[in-house]
């Protein structure tokens, strides 16, 4: 299925790839699945250890230390299952190594990249609580886009086209399900995270920071 920056409903899209084929649950993974996959659960790393980070920063705002603790661990460990399901490495096996683990990355690939990117958010979420907020809006809509499409920085590493990778790309119904569950869980996210920072900017006025714009009203049912 090819896909454009122009779709302006992602829940669309996951109920199109709920009806696809069935596939053998264990047919290997061709490169750029494997590839995507691998990113996905060092990118699902990355939100939880930046929530939780926040966490400690703004203990009295809940909603990082919610989302770090109910999903975003729950997504980590998907993508650590899908790996061994299909006999892949883990980029980092020590995830679940708390609190240690926080922060730190050793991927092959994208280690440093991870790295440098908690560091850029964290720092944000440092200057305000209201810049927190924004710092986890935004790590939802990359999630979201980086879910369903090959991420930029792996198709600038790995020369792989945008919709060559990703729920939009993918026949494998592990992948599909799990893929669909991610994108679920970060539109509540989202939803979540714009709700707390229109309690204090105004209703209506939050806009999108990575997403089309349309995109994002669609999630927050605008």
């Amino acid at each position: 299925m090819k896909l454009t920056t122009k779709l302006t409903g992602y829940t669309l899209l996951a109920a199109t790839m709920m009806t696809a084929p069935m596939t053998p649950a264990l047919a290997a993974l061709d490169a750029n699945e494997e590839t995507h996959l691998t990113f996905m659960r060092e990118e699902e790393k990355l939100a939880r250890d930046v929530y939780l980070t926040l966490a400690d920063m703004y203990p009295n705002a809940s909603v990082f230390q919610n989302i770090a603790e109910g999903s975003e661990q729950t997504h980590t460990d998907t993508m650590r299952d899908k790996l061994a399901q299909f006999n892949l490495p883990d980029p980092n096996p020590n995830t679940n190594n708390l609190p240690g683990s926080i922060g730190v990355f050793t991927g092959a690939d994208y280690g440093a990249y991870f790295t440098e990117k908690f560091n850029i958010l964290v720092n944000w979420g440092s200057n305000s609580e209201l810049d927190a907020l924004y710092a986890g809006a935004f790590i939802e809509e990359l999630d979201m886009h980086d879910i369903i499409m090959c991420p930029k920085i792996v198709s600038d590493l790995k020369g792989i086209a945008e919709d060559e990778c990703g729920l939009g790309y993918t026949d494998e119904r592990p992948l599909i399900n799990a893929y669909s569950s991610l994108l679920d869980g970060s539109e509540s996210h989202l939803r979540s995270y714009v709700g707390q920072i229109e309690a204090i900017i105004g209703a209506g006025n939050y806009q999108a920071q990575y997403l089309p714009q349309e995109t994002v009203d669609a999630i927050l049912g605008r």
